[in-house]
């Protein structure tokens, strides 16, 4: 169970604009038979955003995400990415096309609000991992073209563009690649925002040195709350901030705690995992997927899972240290994201409740949930209108 939310913080939170701007939420719409229109249980089925529960609760939208795992860097692991990423990337454009009652495209920061008083949700369309893009930063603007106006440059590990935070390698480049400075530079000409999650403290270093427009953390923690790699310590906050950006707290367990999961948890979950494939399955096969992975809930429980406390902690640390103009939300759903307390996107209210009670005003919470991240668009639009007219 999550935390009690007050009538007045739940008035606030229907009131503001609400966007995530880390939705790993298209994975679902591979998964044969699942509909984004249709409720779901995350104890059963284990997603956590479907549309019931975005109006539930209060989700105006955010920044969908097309998300590739990292593969070979030769020419078939390429290649492939790129069609998978383009695939993805269709997906998302076919969920928004299918349903223009409830969905509708965003591709400026000026587009959110209108969306949002229609009563529909905002699609902006974003890119976890750049590895798709080949070696050929000019396939951004075919991406730019579907709708993309945010890309991370790496995930797990280093690829062609940038360092990895959680290589075990260690680092290649140390920071960006003269590919990824390539390619940080295409962004700024077309628009599009620069990500650092994922992606190591050095290569935030040259984000922040480099970029001509500010850049974010679209999901990312604070290291002096948890010191994991994937978190940044308070300097690079305060840098961060001092260019204009903003970090968007996560909720991926293992980057807010040192969680102890049992022996016998680990090895079924591995197993159970390593021929997974739920957008190959049929509804049967997935079925039965399901019942193994809640029969292993059951047998091994996450007993010493993150929770809502742990992402208080987080949250409010980064505000602490520089303030409601410089962080927001990105909450990492279906993609890993999620705390005891804090399950889904119909508990995101509870959010907007640690912010009331730590006395932030209407005007802050609206700053978090979708100002900051706006302001950082509406910028990064300006630098690339300069850039065009050749300024």
């Amino acid at each position: 169970m999550g935390i009690k939310v007050s009538a007045r913080a739940m008035a606030i939170h229907q009131r503001a604009l609400t966007l995530d701007t880390h939705l790993d939420t298209p994975a679902s719409l591979a998964i044969p038979g699942w509909s984004i229109e249709e409720g779901h249980d995350v104890h059963t089925d284990y997603t956590q955003v479907d549309l019931p529960r975005m109006i539930k609760g209060g989700l105006d939208g955010g920044y969908w995400a097309i998300y590739t795992a990292q593969g070979p860097l030769d020419t078939a692991g390429l290649h492939k990415a790129r069609d998978f990423a383009l695939m993805r990337g269709m997906a998302i454009r076919e969920m928004v096309l299918k349903d223009p009652a409830h969905f509708a495209f965003a591709y400026n920061a000026a587009d959110a609000a209108p969306i949002a008083r229609s009563g529909k949700r905002v699609v902006f369309m974003s890119m976890e991992n750049a590895y798709p893009l080949g070696e050929d930063t000019s396939l951004l603007s075919t991406f730019y073209g579907m709708g993309v106006r945010l890309v991370g440059f790496a995930h797990f590990q280093n690829n062609q563009f940038a360092d990895s935070s959680t290589d075990p390698k260690g680092e290649k480049w140390g920071g960006l690649s003269p590919l990824g400075i390539q390619l940080l530079a295409e962004m700024n000409r077309l628009g599009i925002i620069p990500d650092g999650s994922h992606s190591s403290d050095k290569v935030l270093d040259d984000l922040l040195r480099l970029s001509k427009a500010p850049a974010i953390l679209s999901h990312s923690g604070c290291k002096a709350v948890f010191d994991h790699p994937r978190n940044i310590d308070d300097d690079h906050l305060r840098a961060l901030a001092a260019k204009g950006g903003v970090i968007q707290i996560n909720s991926y367990g293992a980057y807010l705690k040192n969680s102890k999961v049992s022996p016998e948890r680990a090895a079924a979950l591995k197993a159970l995992f390593a021929n997974r494939g739920e957008a190959r399955m049929s509804k049967e096969a997935r079925a039965e997927f399901l019942a193994k992975r809640a029969e292993i809930d059951r047998l091994y429980p996450d007993s010493d899972r993150a929770t809502f406390e742990d992402f208080r902690a987080q949250l409010l640390h980064a505000l602490k240290v520089v303030g409601p103009d410089h962080v927001g939300i990105g909450m990492d759903w279906d993609g890993g994201g999620g705390v005891a307390g804090l399950e889904d996107a119909s508990q995101l209210p509870e959010i907007t409740e640690i912010l009331v009670e730590a006395g932030y005003s209407e005007a802050d919470i609206d700053k978090i949930w979708s100002g900051n991240v706006l302001r950082v668009m509406a910028a990064v639009e300006a630098e690339a209108k300069r850039e065009q007219a050749g300024g």
